[in-house]
C-alpha cells in the first residue's frame, strides 16, 4: 500500500479533508485512539491504533497554519499522542504527568496550535509501551513558500518494530536478564579466527579484558529480531510495501524511526542517496550511500532512478539480526533482490575506552579496568569513561570501513546562524547505565530520584552529554531545538534527537524560549521507562 503523492499533486484543502484511508490533511483533525487485532506473521496481537490504522495516518500540515486535534481515546487505559519536534506551548506537548493529566478512558482532548516550521516529524503515544504496539505516525509539514526541492514523487518511509511478545514482557526479561534476546555473543569459532589472525595470546588478552569488566562485544541492541518484526510502513519485507516512479523522476524519500528500540542502517543498492534534511530541518545536500538512523530521527533523501526496474528499500537492524524492506518500482507488483545481512558488528575497545588504542595499550590497561569500575558512584552506574570522545565524523559500530559511503553527524550543516548564538552556561551530564540490573539515568539517579534541570527562560545554555555507557543514545529535548556542536564548539546541525555513541562526547546548545515542564529523555522506550528521563523546567 503505497502513501499517497506529492503534497502538490494532491492539492491543499483547509479543513478536515481524507485523502486516502491512511493519510489526512488539512486544519481540523479527529483521531479515535484505539484497540485492534493484527498478525504479522507470529499470531494475532493486539495493537494500539488511530483511525485503526498502523501505523497511525500521516498528516500532512501547513506551516503559518493553526491546526486543531481532537483525540478520543477508546481504550480501557489513559493514553497520549506526543507531537515528535514540533514547537509548541508546553500544555500542547503530549507527556503525561508533565504537560498535562493524560486522556483518560472514553475522553477527548483537544490539541490546538499554530505550526511554525515545516519539513518530516512524527507522533506517537507517551504513556508506557502504546508507542511499541503501533501508536505512531508521520507527520509532513509544507513549507509557506513551497519546497526547496522540487520532486515528482513524496513518499514517507516509516520503519518501525513490532513485538510479537507484550511489551511488558521483554520489559520484564531485560530486567531479569539484560542479554536474553542477544543471540550474536561471541563463539569459540572466532575466538578461533581471531587467533589466526592477531595471535593466541592477543585473542586471550581481548577475551579477558572483556570478561573482566563483565560486558560484552556483541551488546548493541538489548532487543533483537528474536522478539521484533522489522516493518516499512506497516509492511513486513514479505508485504512488499511498494512506491512508484517513471525513470528520470525525483523521488523524495521522508524516512522516519518509529521504533521502540532499534537503530537501522538503511541504503537502496543501484541509487545513490542525497540526503536534504535532518529531523526537519534543511541542511546542505550531502552525497551518500548509507545512513544510520536512531529511533525518532528523520531524514529526507532525494533520488533519482534512471532505470525502469525495481530497487531495494533496505534497512537493517544494527544488529544484524532482522531488516525491514520495501520496494521502488516503476509499477505495482515487482520486486528487487535484497541483499544479503553484514556480518555483526562487534565494539571495539574504544567504544568503551574513547580514544582508539592500540592493542599494546589495550593489553597495557587490563589490569586498571577494574579500577576504572570501581570508581562508578553506585549501583546505577557499572562503567564511567575517562577520555570520552568528541569527533562526530564516526558512522559507527557496523559501518566503519566496509567500502560505502555512510553519512555521519560530521556531513550535516543546517544553513545560516544558529538559533542560540552565544551560550550563559553550560550543564555536563552523563549517560549511565547498569546493564546486569538493567537500570538507565542520567549521572547515576533515575527519573524518580532525580531533581528537575532548571533552565532560564531566554537563557542559553550548553548542554555537554558524555555517554559513559557501551551502547548508542538517542536523546530527544521537547519543545527546544538541539543545535549539535562541532568537535571545536562552532555550530554544526539543528536536530531534535541528537545521538551518542559509546565512549563520545557531544555537546549541543539550547536556547530556553518555551515556558513550561519539559522532557528530556533517551528515545530508547525501555531506556526511558528504566530511568533515563529528566524533567526540564523553563521559567
Amino acid at each position: 500500500m503505497t502513501l499517497g503523492g506529492t503534497a502538490a499533486a494532491l492539492g491543499w484543502r483547509r479543513g478536515a479533508a481524507q485523502v486516502a484511508p491512511d493519510e489526512l490533511t488539512g486544519c481540523d483533525f479527529d483521531l479515535v485512539i484505539g484497540a485492534r487485532s493484527v498478525d504479522f506473521g507470529g499470531g494475532h496481537r493486539r495493537a494500539t491504533v488511530v483511525n485503526g490504522h498502523l501505523p497511525a495516518p500521516v498528516l500532512r500540515w501547513r506551516e503559518g497554519d493553526t491546526v486543531t486535534l481532537r483525540v478520543r481515546n477508546t481504550l480501557a487505559e489513559p493514553s497520549s499522542i506526543h507531537w515528535h519536534g514540533i514547537l509548541l506551548p508546553a500544555g500542547m506537548d503530549g507527556v503525561p504527568g508533565l504537560s498535562f493529566a493524560g486522556i483518560a478512558p472514553g475522553a477527548t482532548y483537544t490539541y490546538r496550535f499554530r505550526v511554525r516550521q515545516a519539513g518530516t516529524y512524527w507522533y506517537h503515544s507517551h504513556s508506557r509501551f502504546q508507542e511499541q504496539i503501533g501508536l505512531y505516525g508521520a507527520i509532513v509539514i509544507e513549507p509557506r513558500d513551497g519546497e526547496r526541492w522540487r520532486c515528482e514523487r513524496d513518499y514517507v518511509v516509516l520503519l518501525s518494530d513490532w513485538p510479537d511478545t507484550d511489551p511488558e514482557r521483554i520489559y520484564a526479561t531485560l530486567k531479569k536478564q539484560s542479554n536474553y534476546y542477544n543471540f550474536g555473543q561471541p563463539t569459540l569459532a572466532e575466538f578461533l579466527r581471531d587467533a589466526r589472525a592477531e595471535g593466541v595470546a592477543a585473542a586471550l588478552a581481548g577475551r579477558r579484558m572483556w570478561n573482566r569488566m563483565r560486558m560484552d562485544p556483541s551488546d548493541l541492541a538489548d532487543v533483537s529480531a528474536h522478539a521484533y518484526r522489522y516493518l516499512l510502513n506497516g509492511a513486513t519485507p514479505q508485504a512488499n510495501w511498494t512506491g512508484r516512479f517513471a525513470p528520470g523522476e525525483r523521488v523524495r524519500l521522508r524516512f522516519v524511526n518509529a521504533a521502540a528500540m532499534t537503530f537501522f542502517d538503511v541504503r537502496i543498492p543501484g541509487l545513490g542517496l542525497t540526503v536534504i534534511a535532518a529531523d526537519g530541518q534543511d541542511v546542505a545536500p550531502v552525497e551518500i550511500e548509507e545512513f544510520r538512523i536512531a529511533p525518532a530521527e528523520t531524514y529526507d533523501v532525494v533520488v533519482t532512478p534512471a532505470e525502469a526496474r525495481a530497487y531495494a528499500i533496505f534497512a537493517q537492524a544494527m544488529d544484524r539480526s532482522g531488516f525491514a524492506s520495501g520496494t521502488l518500482a516503476p509499477r505495482d507488483g515487482m520486486r528487487a533482490a535484497v541483499p544479503p545481512l553484514d556480518p555483526r558488528p562487534r565494539l571495539a575497545m574504544a567504544d568503551m575506552m574513547g580514544e582508539s588504542m592500540s592493542h599494546a595499550a589495550m593489553k597495557g590497561m587490563e589490569g586498571s579496568c577494574g579500577a576504572m569500575r570501581s570508581a562508578a558512584p553506585g549501583p546505577a552506574v557499572d562503567m564511567v569513561v575517562s577520555t570520552p570522545r568528541r569527533n562526530l565524523d564516526d558512522p559507527g559500530v557496523g559501518l566503519r570501513d566496509h567500502g560505502r559511503r555512510v553519512l555521519t553527524y560530521a556531513d550535516l550543516r543546517t544553513p545560516g546562524p544558529p538559533i542560540a548564538a552565544a551560550v550563559d552556561r553550560e550543564i555536563v551530564l552523563r549517560l549511565t547505565g547498569n546493564m546486569q540490573r538493567y537500570v538507565w539515568s542520567f549521572d547515576g539517579r533515575k527519573f524518580s530520584a532525580a531533581e528537575p534541570l532548571r533552565l532560564g527562560l531566554g537563557e542559553r545554555v550548553r548542554v555537554r552529554l558524555i555517554n559513559d555507557t557501551m551502547m548508542s543514545h538517542p536523546i530527544h529535548l521537547h519543545g527546544m531545538w538541539s543545535e549539535l556542536e562541532s568537535a571545536d564548539g562552532e555550530f554544526q546541525v539543528r536536530k531534535h534527537t541528537v545521538v551518542v555513541q559509546p565512549a563520545q562526547s557531544v555537546s549541543f546548545r539550547v536556547c530556553a524560549d518555551a515556558p513550561g515542564h519539559w522532557a528530556f529523555h533517551c528515545h530508547l522506550l525501555y531506556h526511558m521507562e528504566a530511568g533515563m528521563f529528566r524533567e526540564v523546567v523553563v521559567a
